[in-house]
C-alpha cells in the first residue's frame, strides 16, 4: 500500500514544462569614477532596461469525471479528485525596472478549485535589503478504507473505526535582512492546523465501542535568529518558540444503544453505550535555543557542529459522561452511568548536539569524524476523579499517577574516502550506536509498570565507485550491524545491506540507470523473532532524440519482494502468535512527449504514457493509471490543453475495496 501511494504522487503531470531558471545576475565590471560627484549610486542608468515588468503563464480549466464505480471511499483515500472549474496553477514574477521597492516577486500557485491538494508560494526581494518567502498549502486527509480497523465487518457493517475528514493549513513566512552581508538578521513563523470529523473507539473494560467525533489542532511556530557568515566561518544563532493545542470531542446521542465490538455476554450480561460525551483538551508550549557553526580554519580542515536545547510543558484536560451497561474489570461490577475529569501535566527537557570535522591530509585522502547525542528526559502527573453510579448507589473513584521517561542516544562515526585512482574511489567507515531508555508509572498497573532498554550497535560500511570511461559509472555499497540491544522490536539488529548502481549514457541524448537493493534483518530475542528481508532492482530510461525537439521519452521498470516474520501476543488471549507478511510487487511508469514538426504559429503537442502497480503475497492489489495531453497554441499568447487519466484500482482478496473512474480536464494557458 505504501509503494502505491508513493506511485499516485510522485508521477509529474504531463507536459507540465517548469518554468525556465532565472539567469543570476552579473556583477559589472569595476569602473574608475572620473570625479568623487560621479560615484552616486542613485544615478540613473542611461541605458533604458529591456526586462519584462511581467512574464509568467496561468491555466483555467474544467474538469470532467464520469462517476466512481466501485468503492467511492477508497477512491477518496487514494485519489479524491472531483469535477467543476479548476485554476491549475500560475508561475509569474513582476520586475521592477526602477528597482525602488523591490527587483523581483515572483508567485507560484498550483491546483486550486475545491481541490484536495492546493499551494501557493511567493517570493519578494531586493537585492541587499531584504528577502522575503511565504508558503501556503491546504490539503484534505480523507481516510476511510473499508478494511482497515473494522472488527464488525463479519457482521456485515463497513466501518472503520480510525477514520478521518479533515483538512490540514500549513502557512510558513520568513523574512531575511541585509542578505549578502556578512550578518544577516532574519523571522520566521510557521503555522500547522487541521479541523474536521471522523469515527474513533470509546475504549472501556469488557467492549470497545465505535463513535463518532470532532478534531481540531494548531500548532505556531516563531523564531528570529542572526547569521554571520565570513570567508573562513559561518555561526547562526536563534531562538524560537512553539505553542500548541489539540481537542477532541468523541460523543453519542441518547436514545440509541451501541453494542460495541463484542457481542459476547460477560457473566449473563450484554454489554452496551447509551449515551457519550468525552472531550479533552491538550495545550503546550515550548521555547528553545539553537546554534549553528561551521569553519574551514585551514585548507584542510572544516569543522561544523549545532546545539540545541527546549523544555516543552503540556497540560491536559479531560472530562466525561457516558451511560449503558458497563463494566469494572477490577472490581467485576457493573454499572449504568459514569462520570469522570482527570487533568495531567508533563515537562519534557530536551538537548540534542553534534559536532564533527572532515580533514583532508592530502589530495584524494578525506577523513570525516561526527559524534552527536540526543537526551530527552520527561516527567508527568496526573490526577482523576470519577463517579459510577451501581444500582442507584454513586460510587467515587480517584486515583493519581506519576510518570517519567528518560532517552539518550548517543553515536560516533568514523568515514574515509580515498580516491585510488581516476576512476577508482574506495569508502569505508565505522559507526557505534549507543543508548537507554527507562520508563515508570506509579502507582504499577497493568501489565508492565517499569522497563529498562539498552541500545549497543556496532555498525561497519563501505563502498566502491568504478568510473571506467567518462560515460560510465559503476558503484557498489555494503553496510552490516551486529546490536545487543535496541529500543524497538522492528528496529535494525543482525541486519546486512547491499546496493549497486549503474549509469551508463552512450549518447547526449539517451541515459540509463539500474539500481539494486537489498536489506536483511534479524533479532532474535525471545517473544521478537523477527525476520525480515526486502530486496528491490530499478531500470530507468531516459531518450531525448536531436536535444527533445521532436519527441523524449523517459520509463522506469522496478521489482521489489518483501518478508517478514515476527512474534506478537494475542490482544484477546495474550497467547503468543506469528504475524507473516509477504508483498511481490511490479512498478512500472512511462512518458512520451511528441513535438511535431510545425511552423512558428503551429506548435502542438502531446504527452502520453502512465504507471501500474501489481503485487501478489498477503494482499495482492492492482493499480493502473494511463493518461494523455494534448497541447494546442491558439494565437501568441494563448495555448489550449486537454488531458484524460484513468484510475483502475483492485485487491484480489477485498473486490468491494476496488474502483475505477475516468478524468478529463480541459483548459487555456493565458502567457504575456
Amino acid at each position: 500500500m505504501k509503494t502505491l501511494l508513493v506511485i499516485l504522487g510522485s508521477l509529474p503531470l504531463l507536459a507540465q514544462q517548469p518554468p525556465a531558471p532565472t539567469a543570476p545576475a552579473t556583477m559589472p565590471a569595476p569602473v574608475t569614477p572620473p570625479a568623487p560627484a560621479a560615484t552616486t549610486s542613485d544615478a540613473p542608468s542611461p541605458v533604458p532596461s529591456t526586462e519584462p515588468m511581467f512574464s509568467g503563464w496561468i491555466d483555467l480549466g474544467y474538469r470532467w469525471q464520469t462517476g466512481v464505480g466501485g468503492s467511492l471511499d477508497t477512491y477518496r483515500s487514494i485519489i479524491n479528485l472531483g469535477s467543476g472549474p479548476k485554476f491549475l496553477g500560475t508561475d509569474f514574477t513582476l520586475s521592477d525596472p526602477k528597482h525602488r521597492w523591490f527587483d523581483t516577486i515572483q508567485v507560484r500557485a498550483d491546483s486550486w478549485g475545491d481541490e484536495p491538494s492546493s499551494s501557493v508560494h511567493v517570493e519578494a526581494k531586493k537585492s541587499g535589503v531584504y528577502d522575503f518567502n511565504a508558503d501556503y498549502r491546504d490539503f484534505a486527509y480523507f481516510n476511510f478504507l473499508p478494511t482497515y480497523a473494522d472488527p464488525l465487518f463479519s457482521q456485515g457493517i463497513v466501518l472503520n473505526e480510525q477514520s478521518f475528514d479533515t483538512r490540514r493549513k500549513i502557512a510558513a513566512l520568513s523574512l531575511d535582512i541585509r542578505p549578502g552581508h556578512w550578518w544577516v538578521p532574519y523571522f520566521g513563523w510557521d503555522h500547522d492546523s487541521s479541523s474536521g470529523d471522523g469515527a474513533t473507539v470509546f475504549v472501556t473494560d469488557g467492549n470497545n465501542y465505535p463513535v463518532p467525533n470532532t478534531l481540531r489542532d494548531s500548532t505556531d511556530l516563531y523564531r528570529a535568529g542572526v547569521r554571520f557568515e565570513k570567508r573562513h566561518f559561518h555561526v547562526t544563532l536563534e531562538e524560537g518558540g512553539t505553542v500548541f493545542k489539540s481537542d477532541q470531542n468523541l460523543y453519542q446521542n441518547p436514545g440509541s444503544t451501541n453494542y460495541g465490538n463484542f457481542s459476547s455476554a460477560i457473566f449473563g450480561q450484554t454489554l452496551d453505550l447509551t449515551s457519550l460525551l468525552a472531550a479533552y483538551g491538550i495545550g503546550g508550549s515550548s521555547a528553545y535555543s539553537k546554534a549553528l557553526l561551521t569553519a574551514n580554519p585551514a585548507s584542510w580542515l572544516n569543522i561544523y557542529g549545532q546545539f540545541l536545547y527546549s523544555q516543552p510543558n503540556t497540560n491536559v484536560h479531560y472530562q466525561q459522561t457516558n451511560t449503558g451497561n458497563l463494566y469494572l474489570q477490577s472490581q467485576i461490577l457493573f454499572y449504568s452511568s459514569e462520570q469522570q475529569v482527570i487533568n495531567a501535566a508533563a515537562e519534557q527537557p530536551h538537548t540534542a548536539g553534534s559536532l564533527g570535522a572532515e580533514i583532508r591530509p592530502f589530495k584524494g585522502l578525506r577523513i570525516i569524524e561526527n559524534w552527536l547525542t540526543d537526551r530527552l528526559h520527561d516527567a508527568g502527573s496526573s490526577a482523576a476523579l470519577g463517579t459510577l453510579l451501581v444500582t442507584g448507589s454513586p460510587l467515587a473513584m480517584s486515583s493519581l499517577i506519576a510518570s517519567t521517561l528518560v532517552s539518550n542516544y548517543s553515536q560516533e562515526s568514523l568515514d574515509v574516502f580515498f580516491d585510488a585512482s581516476s576512476k577508482i574511489t574506495l569508502h569505508g567507515g565505522y559507526r557505534y550506536v549507543w543508548g537507554d531508555a527507562l520508563y515508570a508509572f506509579l502507582p504499577p498497573a497493568g501489565l508492565v509498570s517499569s522497563d529498562q532498554e539498552q541500545l549497543r550497535q556496532n555498525i561497519g560500511l563501505g563502498s566502491v565507485t568504478y568510473r571506467p570511461a567518462q560515460k560510465l559509472s559503476v558503484t557498489g555499497e555494503v553496510e552490516g550491524g551486529s546490536s545487543s540491544g535496541v529500543y524497538f522490536r522492528t528496529s535494525l539488529y543482525d541486519y546486512q545491506k547491499v546496493r549497486a548502481q549503474v549509469h551508463y549514457q552512450p549518447l547526449q541524448s539517451l541515459s540509463v540507470s539500474a539500481d539494486f537493493t537489498l536489506l536483511n534483518n534479524q533479532n532474535p530475542l525471545a517473544g521478537t523473532n523477527y525476520d525480515y528481508s526486502s530486496s528491490q532492482g530499478s531500470l530507468s530510461l531516459y531518450w531525448a532524440p536531436r536535444a527533445s525537439k521532436i519527441f523524449d521519452i523517459q520509463g522506469n521498470y522496478s521489482r521489489s519482494d518483501l518478508r517478514s516474520n515476527i512474534g506478537y501476543l494475542d490482544p484477546g488471549t495474550l497467547s503468543p502468535e506469528v504475524s507473516r507478511y509477504r508483498d511481490n510487487a511490479n512498478t512500472g511508469s512511462a512518458l512520451v512527449d511528441i513535438a511535431w514538426p510545425h511552423g512558428k504559429r503551429f506548435a502542438p503537442k502531446l504527452a502520453a504514457g502512465g504507471s501500474f502497480f501489481i503485487s501478489t503475497g498477503s494482499r495482492p492489489t492492482s493499480y493502473y493509471q494511463p493518461q494523455a495531453k494534448l497541447w494546442l497554441p491558439l494565437g501568441k499568447h494563448v495555448s489550449w490543453f486537454s488531458e484524460w487519466r484513468y484510475y483502475g484500482y483492485g485487491e484480489a482478496f477485498y473486490l468491494y475495496e476496488g474502483f475505477r473512474t475516468h478524468l478529463v480536464t480541459t483548459g487555456v494557458r493565458f502567457t504575456p
